[in-house]
């Protein structure tokens, strides 16, 4: 494993900023992310409402299977 390689449960969509926001901030499961709200999520640098979204509409998805 790179430096660069983590093992993340983070859909690609959200792009390597976001991702690597989420886990600089110790951030390395879609759990985590589901106990965080919107405005905690867009207060980590790179993370925008984009990624937000995505994460969101990942988390529902990953839910109702």
């Amino acid at each position: 494993m790179t430096m660069n390689e983590s093992i993340h449960e983070f859909p690609k969509e959200i792009g390597n900023p976001a991702t690597n926001a989420l886990i600089a901030a110790n951030i390395t499961t879609l759990e985590q992310v589901s106990r965080m709200s919107d405005n905690d999520l867009l207060s980590l640098h790179e993370v925008g409402p984009k990624a937000v979204r995505v994460l969101r509409e990942h988390i529902k998805k990953v839910r109702d299977l």
